[in-house]
């Protein structure tokens, strides 16, 4: 890589780095040394390329997923490990309330439940607002397949963690998307 090249690997990095590391983290469901790794892997990967490539942040957002998918796959028989109280957050923002860092701990046990399968689906459509083709076809399966997955993960979520209903979730809109789902679970 040549200097142009090298600092503007650099300037991607420092500015999207926060943002990537966020998707990473929920990618690895609250495991923030996880998702650290995960991004750390891709954004070495999109390096090697970095003179070819158009849309560095596409680029290395596909890189997470794909990283994701192989992962999960590789843990198809193995069992996720449970801890008993959540990860300590660390990117609190200045001007957070009690309310939202409850949210924040409460939603990342909440994904941390579900299997890797669910959580990489439920980030893509609802954190990355990702429509069903493009989640299709970002994990190498048929949108009736995101389609059940979603709708499974959204019940599993609700039964395994009602306290997002105590905090509101259950009743709130659903986030604005390019498309609807009819099967899409609603409280």
């Amino acid at each position: 890589m040549d200097a142009e090249g090298l600092d503007g690997f650099r300037e991607f990095v420092e500015n999207r780095s926060p943002a990537l590391l966020r998707t990473a983290v929920l990618l690895c469901g609250g495991d923030r040394h996880a998702g650290e790794d995960l991004l750390q892997n891709a954004l070495v990967k999109a390096a090697g390329r970095w003179q070819r490539i158009d849309e560095p942040e596409a680029y290395v957002r596909r890189i997470l997923y794909r990283q994701q998918v192989s992962r999960w796959r590789l843990k198809w028989g193995r069992s996720e490990v449970s801890v008993a109280e959540p990860p300590e957050g660390g990117e609190r923002a200045a001007g957070d309330s009690a309310a939202a860092a409850e949210l924040r701990v409460v939603m990342r046990t909440a994904l941390g439940r579900l299997t890797a399968r669910q959580r990489t689906v439920l980030v893509l459509r609802y954190f990355e607002d990702l429509p069903e083709a493009d989640v299709a076809r970002l994990l190498g399966c048929s949108v009736g397949t995101v389609r059940s997955t979603t709708h499974r993960s959204l019940a599993r979520l609700r039964s395994l963690a009602p306290e997002l209903a105590a905090l509101g979730l259950a009743d709130a809109e659903r986030p604005p998307s390019r498309d609807y789902s009819p099967l899409e679970v609603r409280p």
